[in-house]
């Protein structure tokens, strides 16, 4: 069993793909929790998609995804953040046009400069291709996203859960927003060339589904959450690494697994305590 666990490491590229991928699943798990308190799975959906025209131009002008992330990130951030906040349409709406007009927009950006980008590991990610930049940039940004986290965390935490008192007690909301707002598209362009475009929500969303489903603190949630997050990057990549499957889809398989059993344990451990208060 050691052996067979031990022997992707025998590979350069594969040992650049654990990392990789160890390192995207706890930047989107951390903040995963935080997404799902504040109702933004849309949100980063949007994100997600609106990175296409960034990385088309970026392709265009020589630059990889990777090296791409920060400046994209918070280009995304701040347009999103400014256009929603501005409109008159609602949020969803706001985010609806955004996100089918940017993902649209990249395709004609990739057709008009015709760049060579591989759209199948654009949507669905290909982390057999990260190269030894790609993984010093997503384990800075891995870094970066734990440390801002951990230095605003009670601020955050605090405007996740009650945002009008937030503002109320005098904390600068429009800063923790767009604060927010960059640490997600951080993590979501980070990701990319791991699970890619239209699976990187399911990293996102699922191991702190599944950890707020076994969990009854928020703060311990986000632990599990980053253990959930963890175990299915690096189990989808073995299991795409001895069965030949695609990496992004299996990570995102991997973490349903767990999350219909954190949903079965959830549903046995309530059913178990209501039938203690019903003998009682």
């Amino acid at each position: 069993m050691i052996e067979i666990l031990l022997e992707p490491f025998k590979y350069d590229f594969m040992i650049r793909s654990l990392i990789t991928a160890f390192a995207s699943g706890a930047m989107l798990s951390t903040l995963g929790p935080f997404t799902i308190n504040r109702n933004m799975g849309f949100m980063a959906d949007a994100m997600a998609h609106a990175t296409l025209p960034i990385i088309a131009v970026g392709v265009f002008l020589g630059f990889s995804i990777s090296e791409l992330g920060v400046p994209a990130a918070i280009l995304i951030a701040i347009f999103l953040g400014v256009i929603i906040k501005n409109t008159n349409v609602g949020e969803d709406t706001a985010i609806g046009i955004i996100f089918s007009s940017f993902f649209a927009l990249g395709f004609v950006l990739i057709s008009l400069l015709n760049v060579t980008i591989n759209l199948e590991d654009l949507l669905f990610g290909q982390i057999l291709a990260v190269n030894t930049t790609d993984v010093y940039i997503v384990v800075f940004l891995l870094i970066l996203v734990v440390t801002l986290v951990l230095v605003f965390f009670k601020q955050l935490l605090f405007y996740s859960f009650d945002p009008v008192g937030a503002e109320v007690k005098g904390l600068n909301t429009t800063f923790l927003n767009y604060l927010f707002l960059i640490l997600l598209s951080i993590a979501i362009v980070g990701s990319l060339q791991t699970v890619g475009i239209i699976l990187v929500l399911s990293m996102l969303i699922i191991p702190a589904a599944a950890a707020k489903l076994v969990t009854n603190t928020f703060v311990t949630s986000i632990k599990v959450s980053i253990v959930f997050g963890v175990i299915s990057s690096i189990t989808g990549l073995y299991l795409s690494y001895f069965l030949n499957l695609p990496s992004g889809p299996s990570m995102s398989l991997v973490a349903t697994a767990i999350f219909v059993v954190a949903f079965i344990s959830n549903k046995i451990r309530k059913k178990g305590s209501l039938a203690t208060v019903t003998v009682s």
